[in-house]
């Protein structure tokens, strides 16, 4: 059992996983989902923040089975096999605006009376909250858990590429460049998220899911897992609402995690926002021999009201770090594509050392670390060594996507250095690569929205709680 994980303070479970493998862009995700969905014997659960069923699930290097769209392809699973039974659930505020989009009206009232596929909105969290969730539970055999969505503006392979046709929306507009992460995982550790789900289902007000007896394989057969026979972690954030307890594991391994830090402090995130996370990362910045710390973030947040919000706390915070940083071991940096676009950020990873790495659904701000309903899994190798060069090596892989790099280089590199940092400065050049962070010119009103951390809420008691907007 890992000396870090700690069930009932900073996770809720550690189970077992016969495989686990690390689906870095959302051809990877879309392209191991729909494989992994159309083995279904008896079950599939589907949990979200969104789902759109109009969205097309491309594949560069193949041509997929069935559908591309997500929704003509859950009506084919259902027709394909008479024995399966789909529930879906998502955020319920999100909903309304999704109702509007295209068809989808007309096929959730066609799924509405179809006796296989369940469909409920979750409304069980705090005003404002988001239900924030991203798994995919195929039987009891298989599970995804991360950051990707299935929904619009997800799917982009990994080269992020300025013209791709396949980021065509159903809307005809491109989506832009797209980084994005999430974790299949196969053995206890499904069965367990399988839990998660349909307790959270039922939590929602739904019946309960038909029970899996499934014995069937349902892991993706293209795929090479990353590990096999491992320990994972599920740890998850749960505001107090009604009858339901506060559950705050998320951010307790967060803070757990970067205090058992020896060298590195690898994070990709779409926002940096969180004081307790920015008071943590400044106590090892202060040691003389501490970690080197490198957050990954997009230039700006999407959308106006979050980026003039969350872009203004994220300076707030990194000042007094850099101020700090009097070793010099902090970097924040923005990746580009070739051809200077900003590449949005979507994934939430944190990888320390080469010895822990872990991906979900949380951000590395307020929000999900006590107002929205979170899920992360985590894999400690503390003494896993072939583990350890795998966690290594999802580390170094994402550095060469995002620097344009072989991962050879990096390899090399890191070896030669000892260093992340110089690593990384090593490897920038022109075309993709990282860009660093630099401050924007902040206005008086968007200064104060930062001091009052409006759109950040920590908890559902938050002054500004009930202003908070989705993201």
């Amino acid at each position: 059992m890992s000396r870090l994980f700690d069930p009932g303070r900073n996770c809720w479970r550690v189970e077992n996983a016969s495989r686990a493998a690390v689906l870095v862009d959302g051809e990877n995700y879309f392209r191991a989902v729909r494989r992994s969905l159309a083995k279904a014997e008896d079950r599939i659960i589907l949990i979200g923040w969104d789902f759109d069923a109009r969205i097309e699930m491309h594949d560069t290097e193949g041509e997929p089975e069935g559908p591309l769209e997500i929704g003509k392809f859950i009506d084919w699973l259902v027709r394909k096999n008479p024995d399966l039974h789909i529930y879906i659930l998502r955020w319920d505020t999100g909903a309304i605006k999704a109702l509007f989009r295209g068809r989808t009206l007309f096929t959730i009232l066609r799924w509405f009376f179809h006796p296989r596929i369940h469909l409920k909105l979750d409304g069980k969290h705090p005003v404002g909250a988001a239900n924030h969730h991203k798994v995919v539970v195929v039987d009891r055999d298989t599970a995804f858990c991360g950051g990707i969505d299935l929904t619009e503006n997800r799917w982009d392979t990994r080269a992020h590429a300025e013209e791709q046709p396949h980021r065509e929306q159903p809307d005809g507009e491109d989506s832009g460049p797209w980084h994005d992460a999430s974790m299949i995982v196969q053995g206890d550790i499904a069965s367990g998220l399988a839990d998660f789900a349909a307790h959270r289902w039922e939590v929602a007000g739904g019946k309960p899911v038909k029970a899996s007896t499934s014995r069937r394989d349902c892991w993706p057969e293209y795929l090479e897992p990353d590990f096999s026979d491992v320990n994972v972690a599920i740890a998850r954030t749960r505001p107090e609402v009604g009858d339901i307890q506060e559950i705050t594991e998320i951010e307790q391994l967060y803070l757990d995690m970067i205090a058992s830090a020896r060298d590195t402090i690898y994070a990709e995130s779409q926002y940096f926002a969180s004081r307790k996370l920015a008071q943590a990362i400044a106590t090892r910045l202060a040691e003389e021999d501490g970690p080197e710390i490198v957050i990954v973030n997009p230039e700006t947040a999407e959308g106006w009201l979050e980026s003039e919000m969350m872009d203004t706390t994220r300076a707030r915070l990194i000042k007094p770090l850099q101020d700090r940083d009097i070793h010099d071991r902090l970097r924040i940096y923005h990746p580009v594509n070739e051809a200077g676009s900003s590449i949005y950020v979507h994934a939430k990873i944190l990888i320390i050392d080469d010895r822990i790495i872990r991906i979900g659904s949380s951000n590395l701000n307020n929000r999900s670390f006590g107002f929205d309903s979170e899920c992360d899994l985590a894999i400690d190798a503390e003494e896993d060594f072939a583990a350890q060069r795998t966690i290594a090596g999802i580390r170094n892989d994402l550095l060469a996507e995002h620097l344009d790099t072989p991962v050879e280089d990096i390899d090399r590199r890191m070896k030669e250095t000892g260093s992340l940092i110089q690593t990384i400065q090593l490897s920038r050049k022109t075309g993709r690569t990282f860009r660093d962070y630099q401050f924007p010119d902040l206005g008086d009103l968007e200064k104060w929205f930062g001091e009052h951390d409006v759109f950040n809420a920590e908890r559902p008691d938050d002054e500004f709680a009930k202003l908070d907007l989705p993201f």
